[in-house]
């Protein structure tokens, strides 16, 4: 017996959910209780999803199956639309997901059946972390390349005409270090091809997606990312526009909030997607410090290894670069603020923050580098020609208009405070972690005005009372949030100055 699609305004996120009536006539009362998912099908075409009952016959009727928004763009049928459904069939890659459990090692066919389930949304929330936790228990490094290759076989896969294809990385963790929107068009100035794909923020406050949005539009589909490309030789898009890997986004959102963070599984979302994306040569910056993601070099080391295996097996240049990770980047944390940021080094204002252009242009000299054409060691150099002579602010302008630029660009948050010092002293550190955290609380990166400006930095003299940064807000409870955090530990640490002139008191 068919039912009647009814599209249900709810958005679930990634997740499938149908929603059926108590008194559905399709499936008896009692049936209810046997499963927890369904296979609705139309033709070929094929979803699984949660199983809700509504109870009141006006939200969906005995005849209707109700698709939240998901699920319904998924299916891709219109309203009223006749479906048949059944209890969902278990996928049979959960058998392997069982063997890795059991600690054994999966072939490359075994990992590619449990991608390619996973990509069709048929395992639920629990099974996805089932499969994580079986492979943060061990994992070893064919399946580490067997991983990484289906989740780029998952999505879409671009190709370029260019021998050389150049893109960087950065594995997260450093506030304000948002050198990607330098880097794309020193590089694409210089007249290496830059095709950046790029993240929403997790749990950071901003990530490059959502700071380029502040001025322009990051929602390009693969044909008009290739437009811009071709017009300038570079981009700055959202890499879930364009279904790169899109295995690894299902991935991040579960692995989140079981707070799963492997190094393997690391370096397989970022090498898939690059693989995806048709890169060539790719540089990684690999920040470490006492509260970034990598807290020592030999974890450093263990990873850039981690990375150099996959690089080879798949055909990409890869270099990796550890950098300092003690302290954020810049003075911005979140989307405005970072967005300014970034035109102050491009437009090359004396208030520009000197850590966040002398990082750029390292990490753009070490692409420049890549160009046949160059002198080995002269990429430095010509990335700081380029910035200094403003083709690099041209560039970017090209982008940003190319793109679709944002005719109002985001106000900062209406309601702001300074966090003051609590002693006079010398900032000794700032936590990433702590800074990051009180940005999300402020509303970053929804709210795109939200966030810190941070007033003083690691090695700056403070006194007494004087700002150390400033928390902007859109909400009053965000606001309220922020505020109260920052009083109970605001990720500052100060060293007290002795009166006696005999050196610092720790």
């Amino acid at each position: 017996m068919k039912l009647r699609i009814r599209r249900v305004p709810l958005d679930t996120l990634r997740e499938n959910v149908a929603v059926l009536s108590a008194s559905c006539i399709a499936l008896r009362p009692e049936a209810f209780q046997a499963f927890k998912r369904l296979e609705i099908t139309h033709g070929d075409r094929v979803l699984i999803a949660s199983l809700d009952i509504a109870l009141d016959p006006s939200f969906v009727a005995p005849d209707q199956i109700g698709l939240t928004e998901p699920a319904f763009r998924r299916l891709g049928l219109r309203e009223g639309a006749e479906v048949s459904i059944a209890p969902a069939r278990r996928p049979q890659s959960l058998s392997s997901v069982g063997l890795k459990i059991a600690g054994a090692t999966l072939t490359g066919a075994q990992i590619e059946e449990v991608v390619q389930d996973i990509a069709g949304y048929r395992y639920s929330d629990m099974e996805i972390a089932a499969f994580l936790v079986s492979c943060a228990g061990f994992m070893t490094s064919s399946e580490l390349l067997d991983l990484t290759c289906a989740m780029a076989n998952a999505g879409t896969k671009i190709r370029w005409t260019s021998p050389i294809i150049v893109d960087k990385h950065c594995i997260g963790g450093i506030p304000g270090n948002r050198t990607s929107m330098i880097v794309v068009p020193i590089v694409a100035a210089h007249g290496l091809v830059i095709p950046k794909t790029s993240s929403r923020a997790i749990t950071s406050p901003a990530g490059t997606a959502d700071t380029m949005e502040v001025l322009a539009n990051v929602d390009l589909s693969v044909t008009q990312m290739r437009e811009v490309v071709d017009a300038c030789k570079g981009c700055l898009v959202w890499g879930g526009h364009v279904n790169l890997s899109p295995v690894d986004d299902i991935l991040i959102g579960v692995e989140r909030p079981l707070n799963l963070d492997t190094r393997e599984q690391m370096v397989a979302s970022i090498m898939s997607k690059k693989l995806a994306a048709g890169a060539t040569h790719l540089l990684i910056d690999v920040p470490v410090g006492p509260t970034a993601k990598v807290r020592n070099t030999s974890e450093a080391l263990r990873l850039r290894k981690l990375f150099e295996y996959v690089s080879d097996q798949i055909g990409i240049n890869v270099e990796v670069i550890i950098t300092d990770g003690s302290s954020p980047i810049g003075c911005g944390v979140g989307p405005v603020l970072e967005a300014r940021d970034v035109m102050a080094v491009l437009q090359n204002e004396p208030f520009a923050p000197r850590d966040l252009r002398e990082k750029s242009l390292q990490l753009a000299g070490a692409l420049i580098d890549r160009d046949p054409a160059m002198r080995g060691g002269s990429g430095y150099g010509r990335a700081v020609e380029i910035l200094d002579s403003g083709a690099a602010l041209a560039a970017m302008n090209r982008i940003i208009d190319a793109q679709g630029r944002n005719s109002v660009v985001p106000a900062l948050g209406a309601f702001h405070a300074d966090v003051l010092a609590p002693r006079s002293g010398v900032v000794l550190a700032a936590d990433c972690l702590r800074i990051s955290q009180l940005a999300r609380l402020a509303g970053a990166p929804l709210a795109r005005g939200a966030g810190l400006d941070l007033l003083k930095r690691t090695g700056d003299k403070v006194e007494q009372g004087e700002p150390l940064f400033r928390i902007y807000a859109a909400e009053p409870s965000h606001f309220e949030l922020a505020t109260t955090a920052a009083r109970e530990a605001n990720g500052f640490t100060i060293d007290v100055i002795s009166l006696s002139g005999g050196g610092v008191v720790q």
